[in-house]
């Protein structure tokens, strides 16, 4: 690990700026079988990429369960995917639904909530196959990749995955690497390898969380009981989601291997701004236990948190 990576310094908020200034977060997950009906999970995220300051988020979620995602989140926009008489996503139906919704998008998090079906493999593996806009990985869509042998073969998107050590474990096992779940003497390094296989940012989570691109890794110094709860991780992939969309240039990081350069609004690269996201996110779970214990926290609870420990920065 390089012990000398420091967390820049997240940048400030363009005082003249609007909606359209800090970024859209398309937010694509949600399931819509009858038995195993979420919408809560992409509406959190959508929740935590509001809070964390992004100006626009659509939730793109499955038909039968767009309204009800809403009015959780009535500040966002959604768009609804086609389903069958089952209530799975029809992927070569929901396919054009699925890149008008991610058209104007700044960044897209998939996987929130999708369930176990068949179809958000085809879903998450259309996400990651365009290189136009990054991409945040996290829950059912990093299970839905591990059922795809050498599925990191068709990742051309700029990507965050943000795997629990279960996800992470089975996510070695489909690329052919090591599995298991890391030991915490192995965590650095597994993270490491598995970010130089993907040519992408991961995100281990758990205590002292690991980020890691592949050459370079920092590990969180915040530890919570707090942050110990349902819904977290969704959370989690919002702020992440909401800081590449404020502050991540738009287009390529580098063509011909040549990095491009960096406006003075935009300084962040996907690696860095995981590392705040999870630095973020971590000092919200200490904001609410300060206030209220370890025990208890809500999702929503901690995502409503992310503005006064944003105000601080």
């Amino acid at each position: 690990m390089d012990e000398s990576f420091e967390l820049p310094a997240l940048p400030s908020r363009d005082p003249d700026g609007h909606k359209g200034t800090f970024g859209t977060v398309a937010v694509v997950g949600g399931c819509a079988q009858s038995d195993a009906l979420m919408f809560g999970a992409p509406a959190l995220t959508a929740r935590a990429a509001l809070r964390a300051g992004s100006g626009l988020v659509r939730l793109v979620v499955p038909d039968p369960v767009l309204v009800p995602a809403l009015q959780l989140i009535p500040e966002a926009t959604g768009r609804g995917l086609i389903v069958d008489e089952d209530g799975c996503v029809v992927p070569h139906k929901a396919a054009g639904a699925l890149d008008a919704a991610l058209g104007d998008a700044d960044v897209v998090a998939v996987g929130p909530g999708m369930g176990p079906g068949g179809e958000v493999e085809g879903v998450v593996l259309r996400a990651l196959g365009q290189s136009e806009k990054p991409v945040v990985v996290d829950a059912d869509g990093l299970n839905a990749l591990s059922r795809v042998s050498g599925f990191e073969r068709e990742v051309r998107a700029g990507a965050v995955f943000t795997p629990h050590p279960g996800e992470f474990s089975r996510l070695s096992g489909a690329m052919g690497l090591p599995s298991g779940v890391p030991s915490e003497e192995e965590r650095v390094g597994r993270a490491m390898d598995m970010a130089a296989r993907l040519g992408a940012v991961v995100v281990l989570k758990g205590a002292g969380t690991v980020v890691s691109d592949g050459h370079r890794a920092w590990k969180c110094g915040v530890r919570c009981a707090a942050l110990a709860i349902p819904g977290s991780g969704d959370v989690l992939t919002g702020v992440i989601a909401s800081l590449i969309g404020q502050f991540v240039p738009k287009g390529p990081a580098s063509i011909g291997g040549v990095e491009m350069p960096r406006p003075a609004g935009r300084p962040l690269g996907l690696f860095e701004a995981a590392c705040w996201g999870v630095e973020l996110h971590a000092l919200a779970g200490v904001s609410r236990a300060e206030a209220h214990g370890d025990a208890g926290t809500l999702a929503g609870e901690l995502a409503d948190a992310l503005p006064s420990v944003l105000h601080r920065y």
